[in-house]
C-alpha cells in the first residue's frame, strides 16, 4: 500500500508579462500560484497545483498546510474517491467551496499525477484513454486592448498554432463590442471557429440582447454571459439569445454543474480542474456532461486539462491560457496546426522549475 508521508504546500505569486484585463475582474497584473507535492513511503511524488487571478492565495496555502497533512498522512495515495470524499466532508462545514475547494482540487490532481506515475502511464491513458490529439484555442484575456492591439495579438496566435480564438466581450457599450467582434471576424474569415467571453458581466436581459447581436458573426458559443448562481436565468439566455452558452468555471461541485445542465442553462460545460474538485469532479462532470449529449470544455491549467479531453469523447475545444507558467515548465503544451499534443510522459508530464519559482515565493 503506497502511504502518504507528506504533503508539501507551495505559494507563489506570477508576474504577468504584460496586463490583463477582463469585464469583471479588472486589471491583472499577476496570478497566484498554489502548488502541493504529495509523497509516498516508496519516494514517489505526485504534484498538483491550483491558481488565483491574485487574491486568496494565501488562503489556499493555509489550508493545505493547516487542515490537509493530519487528514491524509498514513493513508493510501492510491484510494483517490475515499481520499476526496475524506477531505469533502471533514472541511465541508467552514469549506463547501472557494479556497477549501481549490487546494481539494490541487491536492486530488497531485494524487492522480502520483498514481499514473507509479503506473508508468500518461494521465490521459490512465484516466481512460481517447486522442492525444485535443483541438484547442487561444484564450485571450484582451478587453481592453486597442482593436489593431487585438488583431496584433490574433495574428500572433495564429503563428503559434492555434486555428480557434477566443476574445472578451463586455466593455462599457454594446456596440463597441459588436464593432470588435465584427473586426475580428472579418480578420479571421468566415467559418474560422471564434468565441466571445462576457465573464459574467451582463444581467439575463442584457446577455439576451447581445447573444441576439453577436448572431450574425457566427461564434462557436458566448461564454459567461451572467452571474454562474443564476441557473434559471441561464436557461432564458440559452433559449432566448439563440447562440450556444459556455458556461461552469466558476461553479465548484459536480451537483452545480447538474443543475445547470439539467435545467437547460449551458451547451458546453467548462469545469476548471483546478477550482470543481480536481481531476476526480472534472471527470464526473465531463461525463455528466455526455449523458446529456453535451461536449466538454476546459477552463485554465491546459497542461493538466490536455489530458482529461484527451480521456473523453465528448471532449470540445481545450482553452489554452497565456498565465506566465510556461517559463516555470520544463516542457510547456505542445501545438500543433489546432491541436494540443497529450504528452506521453508518465504522469501528467508537468515538471515545474522548483528553483525558478522559488524566486517569486509569497
Amino acid at each position: 500500500m503506497p502511504k502518504i508521508t507528506s504533503l508539501e504546500p507551495g505559494f507563489y505569486r506570477i508576474p504577468l508579462p504584460e496586463l490583463l484585463t477582463d469585464s469583471m475582474h479588472g486589471e491583472m497584473r499577476a496570478f497566484e500560484l498554489n502548488t502541493v507535492r504529495v509523497r509516498d513511503a516508496e519516494g514517489a511524488e505526485g504534484v498538483g497545483y491550483t491558481f488565483t487571478v491574485g487574491r486568496n492565495g494565501a488562503a489556499i496555502d493555509a489550508t493545505l498546510a493547516r487542515e490537509f497533512p493530519e487528514l491524509v498522512v498514513g493513508e493510501d495515495a492510491d484510494l483517490i474517491e475515499r481520499l476526496w470524499q475524506k477531505l469533502w466532508w471533514a472541511l465541508h462545514y467552514g469549506g463547501r467551496g472557494g479556497p477549501t475547494v481549490l487546494a481539494l482540487s490541487a491536492f486530488d490532481i497531485a494524487l492522480w499525477d502520483l498514481k499514473a506515475k507509479r503506473a508508468e502511464l500518461p494521465l490521459w491513458k490512465l484516466l481512460g484513454g481517447h486522442d492525444p490529439r485535443v483541438p484547442c484555442y487561444a484564450g485571450g484575456i484582451d478587453l481592453l486592448l486597442p482593436l489593431d492591439a487585438l488583431l496584433r495579438q490574433t495574428d500572433a496566435n495564429l503563428e503559434r498554432g492555434f486555428r480557434a480564438i477566443k476574445m472578451k466581450v463586455g466593455r462599457r457599450r454594446l456596440a463597441e463590442d459588436v464593432e470588435r467582434v465584427a473586426a475580428i471576424r472579418e480578420h479571421l474569415g468566415d467559418g474560422f471557429p471564434l468565441m466571445v467571453d462576457a465573464n459574467m458581466k451582463w444581467t439575463v436581459d442584457e446577455a439576451i440582447r447581445a447573444a441576439r447581436a453577436f448572431q450574425r458573426f457566427d461564434p462557436v458559443w458566448l461564454e459567461e454571459p451572467i452571474v454562474p448562481d443564476d441557473v434559471a436565468g441561464h436557461a432564458r439566455v440559452v433559449k432566448e439569445g439563440g447562440l450556444p452558452i459556455a458556461a461552469g468555471e466558476n461553479l465548484r461541485t459536480v451537483w452545480e454543474f447538474k443543475q445547470l445542465i439539467a435545467t437547460g442553462g449551458v451547451t458546453y460545460p467548462e469545469p476548471d480542474v483546478t477550482n470543481c474538485g480536481g481531476i476526480t469532479a472534472f471527470m464526473k462532470i465531463a461525463h455528466l456532461a455526455e449523458a446529456f449529449g453535451l461536449p466538454v470544455t476546459t477552463h485554465g491549467a491546459h497542461d493538466v486539462t490536455v489530458h482529461c479531453l484527451a480521456a473523453v469523447p465528448n471532449r470540445s475545444y481545450l482553452e489554452a491560457h497565456g498565465f506566465g507558467l510556461d517559463r516555470y515548465i520544463a516542457e510547456p503544451l505542445r501545438i500543433e496546426d489546432g491541436f494540443a499534443i497529450a504528452p506521453d510522459r508518465p504522469g501528467h508530464g508537468i515538471a515545474f522549475d522548483w528553483k525558478g519559482l522559488e524566486k517569486v515565493r509569497t
